[in-house]
């Protein structure tokens, strides 16, 4: 299953496909006894998908089977046990993929001829995702965080590890100078092009950089590199060899304190707008300044939903879950226009936004 959406793998998503481009969104749980419902309701969702490509006129036979053999193939990959807050599956001819989410998404089925994708968007901006790069003098290793944890990154050659033909780390440990160990030549160029392999990631997937290891290798990495300069070093060493435990145990703490900062920050931003008249609040008012393109700064309290449907003109009024014409994910909706349009968009905890209702917005004009 998918979790990463970089900006080239939204874009490849977002491309028009053949019609029919089937979107399919369940709700799912993380613990007992909630996640028991979670493989029947995905049974459910995906017989519902196959019953609308079975009675849609414009979608031809060949191109039913196809796409029904896509939604199996993507039921065989989605694994429950290992199951967030929502999930997704994109199924057009000749391609499926399944992406987990750590944001509640509505049941839905959508058939058009692009992927539905402002509920990933949405999830993405409410994990504020970031890197973290252990660094050893053996070992590089490359976590990717967001949320409340980290798990191993994949991506860009990661994990690298040092030829051990010239490299002996448990002499270097026997005679009592690991720091020796990021003074040879050898160690520069393997953290030379572990500062090379981490550009490249931070070029097609660009987020907050945090950077572990002794001391001594966080030295030689500024002084050699280009991207950890920039980076927040936590000098922690072992993580490069560590768990998911261990390293989040290691950077939660700082992650946690710079998220209190940026409320912080998002709350008098937010308090300046209201007092120079750049200020929206509630889901009807920011989503017209969104759709305008007006919003500078968009903050959204994390567990805000809102099920709305229009009330004939410009307006948007409180809608019950499956009523005829109601938007279900409007505050997704909200958030993908806000990105598109250069927005900042920031998740703040539940009751930080006041009389706002749930959702605010700094304006540009």
């Amino acid at each position: 299953m998918e979790h990463a959406l970089s900006p080239a793998t939204l874009t490849e998503l977002r491309r028009p496909r053949p019609y029919p481009a089937v979107s399919v969104l369940t709700p799912t749980h993380r613990r007992e006894p909630e996640n028991a419902q979670d493989p029947v309701r995905l049974r459910n969702v995906l017989a519902e998908a196959k019953k609308q490509l079975d009675h849609d006129p414009a979608v031809t036979r060949e191109r039913r089977n196809d796409v029904v053999e896509q939604l199996d193939r993507a039921l065989a990959e989605v694994d429950l046990t290992h199951a967030e807050d929502g999930l997704v599956i994109f199924a057009a001819p000749g391609e499926h993929q399944v992406w987990s989410l750590a944001r509640p998404v509505p049941e839905r089925v959508v058939l058009a001829d692009t992927f539905l994708t402002r509920n990933l968007v949405a999830a993405q901006a409410a994990e504020r995702p970031f890197w973290v790069l252990s660094v050893s003098s053996d070992r590089v290793a490359l976590w990717n965080g967001g949320g409340d944890r980290v798990v191993p990154a994949r991506t860009g050659g990661f994990p690298l590890t040092r030829d051990r033909d010239n490299f002996d780390a448990e002499r270097q440990q026997r005679i009592g100078d690991m720091p020796s160990a990021f003074r040879d030549e050898d160690t520069r160029h393997f953290l030379r092009d572990a500062d090379t392999a981490m550009s490249r990631v931070l070029r097609t997937h660009p987020r907050p950089l945090y950077v572990t290891g002794e001391t001594a290798a966080l030295s030689l990495l500024d002084e050699i590199g280009t991207v950890t300069k920039d980076a927040t070093h936590i000098p922690h060493g072992g993580l490069a060899h560590g768990t998911p435990d261990a390293v989040w145990q290691a950077i939660g703490p700082m992650i946690e304190a710079e998220n209190r900062r940026n409320v912080d920050t998002v709350a008098r931003r937010l308090e300046a707008a209201r007092g120079s008249k750049a200020f929206a609040a509630g889901v009807d008012e920011v989503r017209q300044n969104a759709e305008q393109g007006r919003v500078q700064l968009l903050a959204v309290e994390e567990n805000y939903r809102a099920t709305v449907r229009a009330d004939g003109g410009v307006h948007l009024v409180p809608a019950e879950s499956g009523e005829l014409d109601a938007r279900e994910d409007i505050v997704d909706e909200i958030v993908e226009r806000c990105l598109d349009t250069g927005a900042e968009v920031r998740f703040v905890p539940d009751g930080t936004l006041g009389d706002a209702r749930g959702i605010a917005g700094v304006l540009r004009y």
